[in-house]
C-alpha cells in the first residue's frame, strides 16, 4: 500500500495532554531532521494507540529508505511513491538488510508535503488522517517497524517555490 498527500489545509487536532508529543509543532529545517523525525513517528504512535494499536519500533532500514525517497524527490524533481526509474517502496525496502532471515515482507509509504510554515508533523499527519488512503496504511495493525525523513525543501515541479517539507514515512513488518 502507497499514498501520497499534498498541502490540503487539514486543522492538526489538539495535543494530547496525556500523551504530549515533543516537538510536533516544528516547522523543518535543515538542522531539527531528528526532532521532526521523532514528533511524526511519535504522532502516529499515539494514532495507533487510540485505535488499541501497537507502537511502531524505529527502524534504521526503514528510516534509510525514507531519508532516500524524499531525497530522491527533491533531486529528480517529481512527486511520487514510486520513482522515475520504475521503483517501488516494496522493491527498495527489499534490497536492505531489513529482509534480513524472513519468509518475506510487507511496507507501506505514505508521502506528503506543505509548502510554507506548514510543513510541521502535526499538521502532515493531520493531513494524512483525513485521507482514507493514507489513514488505511497507519491504522494496518501488521506493521510493527517504521521509517521517517522529512527534508526542508519542495520539488519545483509543485509549483510552491521552495519553501516548505517533504515527508516519507516507510512502515514494514517482517514475517
Amino acid at each position: 500500500m502507497v499514498a501520497c498527500a499534498g498541502a490540503l489545509g487539514v486543522v492538526p487536532p489538539p495535543a494530547d495532554a496525556a500523551f504530549p508529543c515533543a516537538n510536533a509543532g516544528l516547522v523543518p529545517n535543515g538542522r531539527n531532521g531528528a526532532a521532526v523525525d521523532a514528533a511524526t513517528l511519535c504522532l502516529i504512535d499515539r494514532i495507533r494507540a487510540r485505535h488499541a494499536l501497537h507502537g511502531l519500533r524505529a527502524n534504521h532500514q526503514l528510516h534509510a529508505v525514507a531519508d532516500s525517497q524524499v531525497a530522491s524527490m527533491l533531486r529528480w524533481n517529481y512527486f511520487a511513491d514510486i520513482r522515475p526509474s520504475g521503483q517501488t517502496p516494496l522493491a527498495l525496502v527489499a534490497v536492505t538488510p531489513y529482509r534480513g532471515h524472513t519468509s518475506g515482507i510487507s511496507v507501506g509509504q505514505d508521502i506528503a508535503w506543505a509548502s510554507g510554515g506548514a510543513g510541521t508533523p502535526a499538521h502532515i499527519v493531520a493531513e494524512w488522517m483525513a485521507s482514507p488512503p493514507h489513514r488505511a496504511i497507519i491504522l494496518t495493525a501488521a506493521y510493527r517497524d517504521a521509517g521517517v525523513a522529512v527534508k526542508p525543501a519542495l520539488p519545483s515541479v509543485l509549483r510552491r517555490g521552495r519553501r516548505g517539507a517533504v515527508y516519507a514515512f516507510e512502515f514494514g513488518v517482517r514475517r
